[in-house]
């Protein structure tokens, strides 16, 4: 049986008090080992639009929500018993008919309205209503929208999306449908998901696989659980996970601006690495001394528990890395500190006669030209 999380059942776990997290979690891990423990409390959602969703009861109080299925079980919200019943019954885990990727659905809650007719009472002149906001997509069909992975209950929601609605509407909808319309919004064509065979499984659709995680053992959902808040350490844009699993023939540079997801994409490639191959060691390094603590607490996140793993993985800072290597063949060197180096040049040109170039001018040059070209 496949043993699955959702990144919602992450959210929901990290809202809970610390005791309370602390149960659900040892739920969660009494799941994988064995589903079909006589310990463990299933009751089935009668009142769920999804015919598998199902409460696992942790304590009095609270109840794990999962999808389960012959063949696979997966985490998919937690919180307080009413609280929790509630979530599930407005939510459905399907395939998406267009896209074929597996879809965390909000039911679309239908409200019809009843106009009550009354006579009209003409006491002056009647100002003109407002104009109406222009409709954002209503010059889309119904099967480019579901291109895009909308939902298909949602469709005519989004049709009648207008700016000031957008972000309303969106914020019920998979991720992949809320990136596509935005950027529809603002005038761009986003290129639609590629379209998953029939017989394919829905959940490794890279659209299904930002929401949805296999895990394999104990390890990978111990490391899930301990930090419910570092979703980046479990959910992957598929973007990102092309690039971290990718083969290369050579060097290779990713670019994009800042908060695109370069450090992250980083950090997954070193750990892929190592544990794809338990005899590489693994350099991963950056220009600042900083940067790589930080990194080195972040890989404590994705492979903590991976003693092995972590081992062959060196985090440092290429200042560092180099003062090693020239350590372990040359000998220690003897490097001018920075506060060293500006005494001398401060001392150079007090001593030095017929020149008009100030303390910071000849600090640059330094740093700039003579020492970095070796002159």
């Amino acid at each position: 049986m496949e043993f699955r999380i959702a990144d919602t059942f992450t959210d929901s776990l990290s809202r809970l008090t610390t005791q309370e997290q602390k149960a659900a979690k040892t739920t969660a891990f009494d799941l994988q080992l064995d589903a079909s423990a006589p310990g463990l409390s299933f009751h089935k959602l009668d009142r769920a639009k999804d015919p598998n969703f199902w409460s696992v009861r942790v304590n009095a109080d609270i109840r794990l929500i999962v999808h389960r299925t012959q063949s696979s079980l997966l985490l998919v919200y937690v919180d307080h018993h009413d609280d929790a019943y509630k979530w599930a019954e407005r939510r459905k885990i399907e395939r998406h008919p267009t896209t074929g990727a597996m879809q965390l659905v909000e039911v679309r809650e239908r409200v019809e309205e009843v106009e009550i007719l009354k006579p009209k009472e003409v006491v002056g002149p009647v100002a003109p209503a407002p104009a109406a906001k222009p409709k954002l997509f209503d010059n889309l069909r119904k099967f480019e929208l579901m291109g895009f992975g909308v939902p298909e209950e949602w469709v005519n929601d989004v049709r009648l999306a207008t700016e000031d609605t957008l972000f309303d509407i969106i914020s019920h909808l998979p991720q992949e449908a809320q990136e596509a319309l935005l950027k529809l919004a603002v005038g761009e064509k986003p290129e639609p998901p590629v379209a998953a065979p029939v017989e394919a499984d829905p959940f490794a659709h890279p659209d299904a696989q930002r929401r949805f995680r296999v895990l394999t053992n104990v390890a990978e959902l111990e490391r899930a659980l301990d930090y419910p808040w570092e979703k980046w350490a479990v959910f992957l844009h598929p973007d990102q996970r092309h690039y971290v699993e990718r083969g290369y023939s050579g060097p290779t540079r990713i670019s994009g601006s800042a908060g695109t997801g370069k450090t992250v994409v980083a950090l997954h490639r070193a750990a892929y690495l190592a544990r794809a191959r338990p005899q590489a060691r693994v350099l991963l390094t950056t220009f600042s001394k900083a940067l790589a603590n930080a990194l080195k607490a972040k890989l404590q996140h994705l492979a903590g528990n991976e003693p092995a793993v972590l081992a062959r993985i060196t985090v440092r800072s290429i200042t560092g890395v180099a003062y090693d290597l020239h350590s372990s063949l040359f000998g220690q060197p003897n490097i001018a500190s920075p506060a060293l180096v500006q005494s001398l040049l401060t001392t150079a040109a007090a001593t030095a006669k017929d020149h008009k170039f100030s303390p910071a001018f000849l600090a640059g040059e330094w740093a700039e030209v003579v020492d970095a070209w070796q002159i």
